[in-house]
């Protein structure tokens, strides 16, 4: 990946840290929840098209925004913090190069080919 890809995603996993540190909760918090959205997976125990519907839902930015301001509309601090992990940890997995999947393949991503130098 591209090194300003990979700066732009830092500075989106360096935003979401920002936005944790605006909720109520421990900083530690913060590490303990960051690999929760890889339990999207599991979907790949079946096949690698159900795998990556249920990891592309757990990786989505746009979905992590909505259920960010999901949060925010219902004054729902948890909800928020879901929104953000789940925001932060999409973009940690990008700063590595694992995107969004195709269903052919875990390593099939939008980002390239995972593992390939060129991807």
């Amino acid at each position: 990946m591209k090194n300003s890809l990979k700066i732009e995603e830092l500075g989106m996993f360096c935003l979401g840290i920002y936005l944790f540190s605006q909720l109520d909760f421990a900083w530690w918090w913060f590490p303990v929840l960051i690999l929760v959205p890889d339990i999207g997976m599991i979907g790949y125990l079946f096949n690698s098209k159900v795998g990556a519907v249920t990891y592309n839902i757990f990786h989505h930015k746009g979905i992590a925004t909505l259920v960010y301001f999901l949060g925010i509309f219902t004054h729902n601090e948890i909800i928020t913090l879901a929104g953000v992990i789940l925001f932060s940890h999409s973009s940690f997995d990008r700063l590595f190069g694992y995107g969004l999947k195709f269903s052919d393949s875990f390593k099939n991503t939008h980002l390239g080919t995972i593992g390939n130098k060129n991807g």
